[in-house]
């Protein structure tokens, strides 16, 4: 059943209908009693993709704990192996923390999902009646009083994700000359509650949003299109942007990567469990299907994480088939 079609049916009702697969023994797992903690963040598809790798690391043999943090306090917790694994790294929030572990030697890159990201200011589509010049970023500027509260007035307000989601609006709308200000939203869920007050109101709306996500299958909109991201455009003020000697005159990289890692001494501790998250491997329907259980259906988090395992049991069990083989 595809997930798109799980309202239709009631998806917190199949779960009692779906198989349970029984744990996979091993008389050489766990190679260590040690807990692996696991990673969770403050977005629904993080934390589903941490229940479900955590549930097959249990069905080898291992003890899995949770351990909440944010996307700054993670990384050196993971450098410093306090922290045991992230599933669901974002090349827009985490590339250079992620970069600077592997080449220090102190984290593994455990290979890409098949999913693509991007993650870039996103409006619903009855916004272009507003501002019918979008999705050009030049022509949202324009727009911007159409954008403002009382809090940014005469500007235009952005909504933002949470602010430890790292990301580098503020500098982004002040290379580029926006007539914006940033207001941060406190969590994925009061950013669709205002985008569905948005959609029912008619009101123009401009914010945060990303792939893969459950968003774009309910709601149809689009991405801002900004000048074209460049490495450079962050480090050099001559990288040839539309803005001379400017530095972030850009947007987010597209399409960009999502990773998995474990810090480097995990290989020694539980080296089958690192071939689990190397053979892990989720694309943008599967991981807006993991949102979407959650966000839209109301499932608790292990609930769709056990939900998911139990309707692809093919592709977990050859996950596990590779990684012990």
């Amino acid at each position: 059943m595809g997930w798109k079609h799980l309202k239709r049916f009631g998806a917190v009702a199949l779960v009692s209908l779906l198989p349970v697969a029984p744990a996979v023994a091993d008389n050489a797992l766990p190679e260590s009693d040690k807990p692996i903690e696991i990673v969770t963040n403050n977005w629904s598809s993080q934390i589903v993709q941490s229940h479900v790798i955590g549930t097959l690391l249990e069905e080898l043999g291992y003890n899995v704990e949770y351990v909440p943090t944010n996307t700054e306090l993670q990384w050196p917790a993971l450098y410093d192996n306090r922290v045991h694994l992230q599933i669901e790294v974002w090349e827009g929030i985490n590339a250079r923390q992620f970069n600077q572990g592997v080449e220090a030697g102190d984290i593994l890159d455990l290979g890409d999902h098949d999913a693509y990201t991007r993650e870039e200011w996103w409006y619903p589509a009855h916004t272009e009646e507003h501002c019918p010049g979008l999705p050009d970023w030049e022509a949202l500027n324009e727009c911007a009083e159409l954008f403002a509260t009382p809090e940014t007035f005469p500007q235009g307000r952005y909504l933002g994700g949470p602010v430890e989601w790292d990301k580098r609006d503020e500098e982004m709308i002040e290379a580029l000359r926006m007539d914006f200000q940033v207001v941060n939203a406190g969590s994925a869920a009061a950013l669709w509650a205002e985008l569905d007050a948005a959609v029912r109101t008619g009101e123009p709306i401009v914010m945060y949003n990303w792939v893969p996500n459950w968003v774009p299958v309910e709601y149809e909109g689009s991405f801002v299109e900004f000048p074209e991201y460049d490495p450079a455009c962050t480090e050099d003020p001559n990288w040839g942007g539309p803005f001379e000697n400017t530095m972030n005159d850009c947007g987010n990289p597209w399409p960009g990567w999502l990773k998995k890692t474990m810090p480097v001494e995990a290989e020694d501790e539980w080296p089958t469990a690192v071939e689990l998250v190397r053979q892990y491997n989720m694309n943008n329907e599967q991981i807006g299907s993991l949102s979407f259980l959650v966000d839209q259906e109301g499932m608790d988090h292990d609930e769709a994480a056990a939900h998911w395992i139990a309707e692809n049991r093919d592709i977990v069990d050859e996950w596990i088939a590779n990684a012990t083989q």
